[in-house]
C-alpha cells in the first residue's frame, strides 16, 4: 500500500486522499426495501431527498452474505480471495478446529483504513460487535471501538479514553436496536468533535432478523438512521451507505422455519464422520438466528466422490446450488484454502443447519428471518452526493470507499 500525489493504493485499488470527512456506513442487513418502505411511509426524509441531490445505487455483497466476509470486503475494496475472510466461522485446517474468523491473524490483505491513517488521514471506526473490532481495527492508528464493549476502551489500544461519554447513553444491549443507536451517534459526536478525514461506521441487524420491511420496528429503525445520516450530512461530510447483505424470511407459510439439516442428511446417506458440515453463520450472537443462514461448506473424507454427493444435496428440497471447491469460489471469489469441497446455497426461503440438536431456536421471538445465500445479494449502495459521471458497471458494496472519494464532490 502506498501514497503518491494526493492518491493512497490499497489491494490493487486507487484512491484520492480525501479533501473534506468522509463517512462510510454499513447497515447490517439492509436490503434496499427496508429504505424504500420508509419512504414510502414518510419516515425517511433524508433518504427520500437524495433522489434529487445524491446518487442512489443497487450493488452486490460478497457471497456467503454474512457480516465479516463483506465488512471486510468494504473495508479493503477487494472480495474475500483476496482479504480472505470468507465467513464468521471456518474450519482451519492448520489447527483441524471450528473457529470464530474474528482474529486479525486470518487477514491477507491490509485495509484502506490502516492505508489512509499511514498516509496522514485520521481515522475513525466505530462498530457495534466487538467481534469486528480488531479486523477493522488491523494496523490502524486511530480511533477504533465497539459499541458492544464502550465502557472498557483505553486510550493505548482504542485511540480514545471517553467512548461513552460521547454520547451519553448507558452501553446498549447486544440483542438492541440501541446498539446501532449507539454507533450512529458515536459517530455524529467523533464528527462534531475530532473532525476525522474518514469514518467508517458498522450496525448490527438485530431488528432485520426479526421485523420485516415496512413494519412498525423497521420503519422505526429506518427513521433512526435517517436522523443520524442527516445530521452527518448537516456536517458536512460525504455520506455513502451500504450494508454487508439483504435479509429475508426463511420460513414456510405458517411461519415455521424452513431448514435442512444438512449434517443429519449426510451422516444418514455415508455414516457419522464421513463429512463434516460448516456454517460460517456461525457467532457469538445466535439468539435471533439460531445459526442457520442459507450457505454452508461440507469437507469430505477422501472416499467420497464430490460430483455424487453435490448432485445428492442439490436434490433435496430448498436447496438452490451445490457447486464444487473450484468452481464456487471462482463464482464468489472465495479463498479455495479457507473452503470445504462443496459450498451448499439455499433458496430464498431456506435456511442450512447440521442437526436439530445442534441449533437452540429458543430464543426466536418472531418467524426466522436470515441471510447467507444469493438471495440477500442485492443491498443499497447511497450517497448524499451526485456524482458528475459514473462507470457502467457491476457495482459492489466493496466499492463503498471508491464511490466516495474518486467519483463524489
Amino acid at each position: 500500500m502506498t501514497t503518491q500525489r494526493n492518491q493512497v493504493s490499497a489491494n490493487g485499488r486507487q484512491y484520492r486522499y480525501p479533501t473534506s470527512p468522509v463517512v462510510v456506513v454499513c447497515v447490517d442487513g439492509c436490503e434496499p426495501e427496508y429504505i424504500n418502505q420508509a419512504i414510502e411511509a414518510g419516515r425517511a426524509p433524508f433518504f427520500a431527498s437524495l433522489k434529487e441531490r445524491g446518487t442512489c445505487l443497487t450493488a452486490e455483497c460478497v457471497v456467503p452474505s454474512f457480516t465479516n466476509p463483506n465488512n471486510l470486503s468494504i473495508v479493503t475494496g477487494v472480495p474475500p480471495a483476496v482479504h480472505g475472510i470468507c465467513g464468521n466461522f471456518f474450519w482451519d485446517s492448520d489447527t483441524r478446529e471450528e473457529v470464530m474468523m474474528n482474529d486479525a491473524k486470518y487477514l491477507r490483505a491490509g485495509t484502506l483504513l490502516a492505508a489512509l491513517a499511514r498516509a496522514g488521514a485520521r481515522v475513525n471506526v466505530v462498530t457495534a460487535k466487538d467481534k469486528l473490532r480488531s479486523l477493522l481495527g488491523h494496523e490502524l492508528s486511530g480511533i477504533c471501538f465497539s459499541a458492544e464493549k464502550a465502557d472498557q476502551v483505553t486510550l493505548a489500544a482504542n485511540g480514545i479514553a471517553d467512548a461513552l461519554a460521547l454520547t451519553g447513553m448507558p452501553v446498549p444491549s447486544v440483542y438492541s436496536a440501541a446498539l446501532s443507536e449507539f454507533v450512529f451517534a458515536a459517530g455524529v459526536a467523533l464528527l462534531e468533535r475530532e473532525r476525522p478525514d474518514v469514518m467508517y461506521l458498522s450496525t448490527t441487524d438485530y431488528v432485520q432478523h426479526k421485523a420485516a420491511p415496512g413494519t412498525p420496528a423497521a420503519n422505526d429503525f429506518t427513521a433512526m438512521l435517517d436522523r443520524y445520516m442527516a445530521k452527518l450530512d448537516a456536517l458536512g461530510a460525504i455520506v455513502v451507505v451500504t450494508a454487508d447483505h439483504g435479509m429475508n424470511a426463511k420460513t414456510d407459510a405458517l411461519g415455521r422455519p424452513n431448514i435442512v439439516f444438512l449434517q443429519t442428511r449426510l451422516d444418514a446417506w455415508y455414516g457419522a464422520g464421513a463429512t463434516r458440515v460448516i456454517l460460517p453463520i456461525t457467532d457469538p450472537y445466535v439468539v435471533h438466528h439460531g445459526a442457520l443462514g442459507s450457505y454452508a461448506t461440507v469437507y469430505l473424507t477422501a472416499a467420497q466422490a464430490r460430483d455424487a454427493v453435490a448432485e445428492r444435496i442439490a436434490a433435496l428440497p430448498g436447496i438452490e446450488a451445490v457447486h464444487i471447491r473450484e468452481t464456487g469460489c471462482a463464482r464468489f471469489e472465495l479463498p479455495p484454502d479457507r473452503v470445504g469441497d462443496l459450498i451448499v446455497v439455499a433458496e430464498r426461503l431456506t435456511v442450512i443447519g447440521t442437526s436439530a440438536d445442534r441449533h437452540d431456536l429458543s430464543g426466536l421471538d418472531a418467524p426466522l428471518r436470515s441471510h447467507g445465500g444469493v438471495s440477500e445479494q442485492k443491498v443499497p449502495l447511497i450517497a448524499n452526493r451526485r456524482a458528475a459521471e459514473l462507470p457502467e458497471r457491476r457495482w459492489r458494496n466493496f466499492d463503498a470507499f471508491d464511490l466516495a472519494l474518486n467519483h463524489l464532490r
